[in-house]
Order: C-alpha cells, then sequence, then structure tokens
C-alpha cells in the first residue's frame, strides 16, 4: 500500500473533520486524570475522596453504555458525540471555575464528575460507530489506523502536558483546558452532514435494548469476543495496572522503570500502527486474537523477572498486539454489524469488556497478599494468554473475513 493509500482518508471532508476533532477530545481528555487527582489532592489528602470521584465517573459510565448505544442508533452519532463534548466541556469547566476560585467541595467534584461519566456513555458507542459513515468503505483499515495512532501518541504528550500546567499554574487550569478541548471538539463536528439514522425515531427504549441484546447473542462471534474481554480487561486490570506499580516500587525496576515501560507499550502501538497502515489485515478476529496473547508478555515478565529491559521489551510486544486486535475488532464491528444496529452492538461490547473490572481491581491485592506478587502476576499473565486463545476454538471467531473479501467486490462508499 502507497503512502497516498494509507493517507486516504484524510482527502475526505468529513473524516477530516472528524479526526481534527478527535485530535483536541484526545488531547483534553488525556489530561483529566491527571488534572482531577491533584484537584481532589488540594481539597482533600484522603486517599478515599479521591476513588470516590473517580468512581463517580466510572460507575455512571458503566451504567448508560447501553442506553448510548440506542442514542447513537436513533439519533445519528456526530449528533450525539458533538452533543456529549458540548455536556462535558461545560462539566470540567464548572469543576475548574470551583477549584481555581477555592469554593470546591468532594461532593461538588462527585456531582459534576457523575454527569461527565453520563456524558461519556453517551458518546462511547458513538465514537466507536461512526467511521462507516466517514469513509468508503475500503478505507476502513487506514481510517481506524489513523484515529489509533493519534490516541496512542496523545497518550504520552497529553499526561506531560498535563503535569506541566498542574505544576506551573495548578490543577484547575488544566481542567479548563479539557474543558474547552471539548468544546472546540464539538464545533469541529459542526459542519459534517450525514445521512439520517437508518431506523426511524420513534418506539421505546426497551424495544430498541431487546432488539440489540437479541443481535448480540445471536452473533457468535461477538459475544464469545465480549466474554472473553470480561475476563482478560479483569485479569490485565487487577494485574498489570494494581500490581504492577506496587511491584515496581518493590524491586530494582523502579518508579523510573514503570514509567519506561509504560512508554514502551504506547510505542508498540505507534510502530504498529504505522505498519498497518500499510498491511492489509485479513482474518481480523483470528489475528486480533493472536495479538491479545500477545497483550499478557508484560504480565508475565513481571512475574518472572525484575529487569527492566525485559519487561520494556515485553511491553513493546504487548503495544504491538494490542494494537493487532484493536484494529482487527474495529474492522469486524464496521463490516459485518448492521449500521442500524452497530453503536448497540458496541455499547454491548464496552459494557462487557468494563462491567468486570473493578472486580479485577478489587481481588488483586488480597491475592498478592495470600500468594506473593510474582507468582499472582505470572498465573494472570497465563490465565490471559489462555482465555485469549480459548477464542480461536470458535469457528465464527477463526474464519471472520473482511466484508469485501467476503463478496469480493468493495463496498460503495457511503452518502455525504
Amino acid at each position: 500500500m502507497t503512502t497516498s493509500e494509507a493517507l486516504a482518508p484524510l482527502r475526505e471532508r468529513n473524516f477530516r473533520l472528524y479526526f481534527s476533532s478527535r485530535v483536541v477530545n484526545l488531547l483534553g481528555s488525556l489530561m483529566a486524570p491527571v488534572a482531577l487527582a491533584f484537584a481532589v489532592l488540594e481539597i482533600s489528602d484522603s486517599p478515599t475522596a479521591l476513588g470516590v470521584v473517580l468512581a463517580a465517573h466510572s460507575i455512571p459510565m458503566v451504567a448508560f453504555l447501553l442506553a448510548g448505544g440506542v442514542l447513537a442508533d436513533r439519533f445519528g452519532r456526530t449528533l450525539v458525540i458533538q452533543s456529549s463534548n458540548v455536556v462535558a466541556g461545560l462539566t470540567q469547566l464548572a469543576i475548574a471555575a470551583l477549584v481555581v476560585s477555592g469554593t470546591a467541595e468532594i461532593w461538588h467534584l462527585v456531582v459534576l464528575t457523575a454527569v461527565n461519566g453520563v456524558a461519556a456513555a453517551a458518546a462511547l458507542p458513538a465514537l466507536a460507530s461512526v467511521l462507516p459513515q466517514l469513509v468508503p468503505r475500503e478505507q476502513l483499515q487506514q481510517a481506524n489506523v489513523l484515529v489509533s495512532m493519534v490516541r496512542s501518541g496523545l497518550s504520552v504528550l497529553g499526561p506531560t502536558v498535563s503535569s506541566l500546567i498542574v505544576v506551573g499554574v495548578g490543577p484547575g487550569w488544566a481542567l479548563a483546558v479539557d474543558g474547552l478541548a471539548y468544546l472546540g471538539a464539538a464545533a469541529l463536528l459542526a459542519p459534517i452532514r450525514l445521512p439520517r439514522p437508518v431506523r426511524a425515531a420513534g418506539g421505546s427504549v426497551v424495544r430498541d435494548l431487546r432488539e440489540g441484546w437479541g443481535y448480540f447473542r445471536s452473533t457468535t462471534w461477538l459475544w464469545v469476543v465480549v466474554l472473553a474481554f470480561s475476563v482478560i480487561c479483569a485479569v490485565h486490570q487487577g494485574g498489570f495496572f494494581t500490581l504492577g506499580p506496587v511491584l515496581a516500587k518493590d524491586t530494582a525496576i523502579g518508579e523510573r522503570g514503570w514509567g519506561l515501560i509504560l512508554s514502551a507499550e504506547a510505542l508498540g502501538l505507534l510502530v504498529t500502527g504505522l505498519a498497518l497502515l500499510r498491511l492489509r489485515l485479513e482474518r481480523p478476529l483470528f489475528w486480533g486474537m493472536l495479538g491479545t496473547v500477545l497483550y499478557a508478555a508484560p504480565l508475565v515478565a513481571l512475574g518472572l523477572t525484575d529487569s527492566v529491559l525485559l519487561v520494556v521489551l515485553a511491553a513493546f510486544v504487548a503495544g504491538a498486539g494490542i494494537e493487532v486486535f484493536g484494529l482487527g475488532w474495529q474492522l469486524a464491528m464496521q463490516e459485518n454489524v448492521p449500521d442500524d444496529m452497530l453503536s448497540r452492538a458496541f455499547s454491548f461490547d464496552a459494557l462487557g469488556s468494563f462491567a468486570a473490572i473493578p472486580l479485577g481491581q478489587l481481588v488483586a491485592g488480597p491475592l498478592a497478599l495470600a500468594f506473593g506478587l510474582q507468582p499472582v502476576m505470572l498465573v494472570a499473565g497465563l490465565s490471559l494468554a489462555a482465555v485469549a486463545l480459548l477464542t480461536l476454538l470458535s469457528p465464527s471467531v477463526r474464519y471472520l473475513q473482511r466484508a469485501d473479501a467476503a463478496v469480493g467486490v468493495p463496498a460503495p462508499a457511503p452518502a455525504t
């Protein structure tokens, strides 16, 4: 694939606007966790207070994900994304104003962060399902990779910029930048014109949810992979993100080594993204689940050694693997799920993937106390790899083809 072909989605006006909006949105969003954490700690130095504020975002986000899928399929994905960005921007600006003025209390942050979580729930399914409406079918792979590469790059830049603003002028101002980024992202989406949603806006939300559930449970490859990722996400969050920093602090890895490990994973994502701009990914779930097996590499490495170099290499490999899965999953969904069902399918996917994460985070500590940090991380890594491989026992996962490969010709471009 030539460079011109790899960058072809950027020639589509609607995609350029969406892409610009995502760049602005992601830069602000990736700054927010650092800024919010230090804003809470300015009010209270209690870890419990920080946990309550963070939970105030995650619980409504999970609770309203299915409703977000219904909204996107009913009223149009760009409208839902745009509205969610406006709500998120206003809530972040309100938090910023309270923090900067010195009048913020924890309950203020809980309430406003909860509203932000609801906005995120509405936006997530729409963000995942809008690309087929923005580019021709044959450009979906390149479009997904371009968005993923921006996310990977900014995942390194965003927290760093946020830290500089927090140190320089305070967390309230960093949150203000995040709020303005949300509003800027919403403004960039305004000129996009897409066809009206295929489905009518009539009928009940309950009926829409039942239709989405019926499609989800009748599509084997869909529920098999989502079920697997409910376990994989819980194991990875509990093992890598909960126990990993503890192990790093207690060993020769240290805080600096842990930062290198996280950066190596981001680099693996970026390098693999560059390769996937040019290499067509066939059998997206087969290669995607094999890539997920590599996601276990840092857990296995941490379970066996405290060598920074070996764990950094494992993290790079993991980043490459999860980039392959991410692209494979997006293509499988965007090319094989009917357009009028796509946002709801993504909402069931997100719900299944996120729901068990708190369980993984809660049990990781007690297990480590009972059996030791490294043994638990090793078992977590091996379990993650085993679950990923088990999905390949399903023929629907192993043999799912790219949609245009299945019919022999590219699908037509969407109306603009």
